[in-house]
């Protein structure tokens, strides 16, 4: 019974991070971009839900201004920071990343200080216990797998069925053949990036709904670990990125269970290096040639 609590507890702590890692994996496939203010975007959605759950605003629409406030800082990012560097060699566009995650958590703390933040882990979902088989899960803990695994299967119907989805698989295949085709590449790589923001704002709801606390660095650690998720399962792999996230999600869990809790951030990294160094494309991602 143990044991399948803790699998239970791994498949919540792996949807979170299958949902941000979604986001690297997204953009990363589309532009070659590893956008590492992604998860400083879960930060500012974790303010946002602060702000709005403090302000007595109604839960279900908290969480969509929530959504909706990721979305639009994502895509100004992108237009802003992104967009006037597409052409400019990769590294410009990973500093350019990392400078936009600097300014965000300064930002934040210049507005909100560098104190953490905390509210009732209640305010969203309410804390209700359910028994299945004899397990007593929290209500909290079913919402965001549900959510989590609707978002996902959402996410994959959009991609395979959709008009949009068949133009961000030929930009991410071929970005000058689909332009000649006539695909709007400016159009199709925001949606992608609001997509991406989109899922990082769910995931930041239920990331604040399982710790209750925001703080202006906390997107660094969890964005750090999505990113290894989306490594794990091969960067720019969907199905990779979902895979990965709760492969690490497992693992941080059964680091913990096991009494190791001070080892969690060691156990993923190391986790990583030894996958790299049998599969350097991931668990899922293929091996592209170049030429030098």
């Amino acid at each position: 019974m143990l044991f399948l609590s803790q699998c239970i507890n791994g498949l919540q702590l792996g949807s979170i991070y299958a949902l941000v890692a979604l986001g690297y994996s997204m953009v990363y496939g589309i532009i070659r971009l590893l956008n590492f203010a992604h998860g400083d975007v879960i930060m500012i959605g974790a303010y946002i839900a602060l702000l709005t759950i403090g302000a007595g605003v109604h839960p279900a629409l908290a969480v969509a201004i929530t959504i909706l406030g990721c979305v639009m800082v994502s895509v100004l990012i992108e237009k802003v920071a992104y967009r006037p560097l597409r052409s400019a060699p990769r590294i410009s566009l990973l500093i350019t990343a990392i400078g936009v995650s600097l300014l965000l958590q300064n930002l934040v703390q210049l507005f909100f200080t560098a104190n953490t933040r905390s509210y009732p882990s209640t305010a969203i979902i309410p804390a209700k216990a359910i028994e299945l088989g004899g397990l007593n899960l929290s209500l909290s803990t079913l919402v965001t797998i549900v959510v989590s695994v609707g978002a996902m299967v959402g996410l994959h119907l959009l991609i395979q069925k959709t008009r949009m989805g068949k133009a961000m698989r030929a930009v991410s295949e071929d970005t000058g053949a689909a332009q000649l085709m006539g695909i709007d590449i400016n159009r199709v790589i925001s949606i992608t990036f609001a997509i991406g923001s989109a899922l990082a704002g769910v995931g930041s709801v239920l990331y604040c709904c399982r710790y209750s606390v925001a703080n202006p660095t906390m997107g660094s650690l969890l964005g750090l670990k999505a990113f290894v998720a989306a490594v794990l399962g091969g960067i720019g792999s969907i199905p990779g990125a979902v895979v990965g996230g709760f492969a690490i999600g497992f693992a941080e869990v059964l680091v913990t269970a096991l009494g190791f809790s001070a080892w969690t951030d060691a156990v993923v990294f190391a986790i990583l290096i030894l996958v790299l160094l049998v599969k350097p494309a991931g668990l899922l991602g293929k091996g592209v040639a170049e030429k030098v």
